[in-house]
C-alpha cells in the first residue's frame, strides 16, 4: 500500500509585474512510496527537493499532475492530511520571543492536544532531542544545532502517519546527528512511520534510507536503493592490485573498464568485482606473479551523486 502516490507533477514560480520571470522548480515528476518505507529525495541545490515535499506536506499545490497522500488527494482534502502528517525543515524558523517547551506546546495545542496529555506529550520530546537544560531559553537564545533538534520535535508533536524531514541533521554536531538518525529509524521500526527526507550527506541518506531518488532539475534522473544506483550508473567496483612483477595486461582483461597505476598499486576499474577478482589472481598466479596485496572499494553514493549532478 502506498503512502504517497505522485504523477506527473510540475511547479513553476513566477515573479514580478514589469518584467514577468519564471523558474520551473518541477517537471513531470513522479513518485510512488510504500507505507512505513524511508525515502530519500537527493540532488544539487535548487533541484527542486524542498518543492516536491512541500507540494507532499500541502504547504503548495503543483500547477499540474495529481498527488495522493494516504489515500486523499493533496489539493482537494488537504484539511484531512494535515493532523495526519507534519515536516521539519533543516532552515528553522520559530517567533524569536518564544521558550523552547512554549513552542513545542503551541504546535501540540494547533494539533488539539491539551492539558495533561499536552504536558506528558512536551515532556517527551523535550527529553528524547536533549532539550531540558534549554527548556526555558527563547527561541533566539539557542544555536543552530539547538534550533534544528527543536523544529524535529516540533515535528512529531502529533505522532504523525507521514514525516517529511528537509535536511534533518543539518548543523548538528556528530554525535547528535548519530543519535538523531537512530531515532528517525525507530520511528519506522516501533511506529511504522513512512518518512521522506532530504539530504546533502550521502552517508546518511545509504544509513537511513530503504530507497533513494536523485532529482535535478526538477526532474527524477534516476530511482533505487542504493546499490541500485550504483549499478545503473555503471561505476564499476576497485580492485587494487600490488603485483610483482607489473602485469601489463591487466588493462586490457575482461571486464576491466579502466586501470591507473600509483605508488605501486593498479588500481582496476571492473564491472563487476565479484566475477572478475578471481579471474585476475588465477591468471596472476598461473604467470608465477607475486600478489602482494588486494583490496576491493565499490562505488560511493558520493560518486553517484557527481555523475548524475554533472
Amino acid at each position: 500500500m502506498l503512502a504517497i502516490e505522485a504523477r506527473d507533477v510540475a511547479k513553476t514560480f513566477r515573479a514580478g509585474w514589469i518584467r514577468r520571470r519564471e523558474t520551473v522548480a518541477l517537471r513531470s515528476v513522479s513518485l510512488a512510496v510504500p507505507r512505513g518505507a524511508i525515502v530519500g529525495v537527493l540532488g544539487p541545490n535548487g533541484a527542486g527537493k524542498t518543492t516536491l515535499l512541500s507540494i507532499f506536506a500541502t504547504l503548495l499545490t503543483p500547477d499540474r499532475g495529481s498527488v495522493t497522500i494516504l489515500g486523499h488527494d493533496v489539493v482537494r482534502e488537504a484539511a484531512a492530511l494535515r493532523r495526519r502528517l507534519n515536516m521539519a525543515s533543516g532552515r528553522p524558523s520559530f517567533l524569536w520571543s518564544l521558550r523552547v517547551g512554549e513552542i513545542v506546546a503551541f504546535y501540540g495545542r494547533l494539533y488539539g492536544l491539551h492539558g495533561a496529555t499536552l504536558a506528558r506529550r512536551v515532556d517527551e520530546l523535550i527529553e528524547t532531542f536533549e532539550l531540558t537544560t534549554h527548556r526555558r531559553a527563547q527561541y533566539n537564545e539557542l544555536s543552530t544545532g539547538l534550533k534544528q533538534r527543536l523544529a524535529l520535535a516540533k515535528a512529531l508533536v502529533n505522532e504523525p502517519e507521514l514525516l517529511f524531514l528537509d535536511e534533518p541533521t543539518l548543523g548538528l554536531d556528530p554525535d547528535v546527528s548519530v543519535r538523531v538518525r537512530a531515532h528517525i529509524r525507530s520511528l519506522r521500526r516501533e511506529r511504522g512511520m513512512t518518512i521522506v527526507l532530504t539530504t546533502h550527506y550521502m552517508r546518511e541518506a545509504e544509513e537511513l534510507c530503504d530507497e533513494i531518488a536523485f532529482i535535478k532539475d526538477g526532474r527524477i534522473l534516476a530511482r533505487g536503493t542504493a546499490d541500485d544506483l550504483k549499478r545503473q550508473i555503471g561505476l564499476g567496483d576497485v580492485i587494487a592490485l600490488r603485483v610483482e612483477p607489473p602485469a601489463p595486461w591487466l588493462r586490457n582483461a575482461p571486464g576491466v573498464l579502466r586501470c591507473a597505476d600509483n605508488d605501486g598499486w593498479v588500481r582496476c576499474t571492473v564491472d563487476d568485482a565479484e566475477k572478475r577478482l578471481p579471474e585476475l589472481l588465477r591468471q596472476l598466479y598461473a604467470e608465477g606473479r607475486e600478489v602482494k596485496s588486494v583490496q576491493v572499494k565499490e562505488p560511493e553514493l558520493e560518486e553517484v551523486f557527481v555523475e548524475l549532478a554533472r
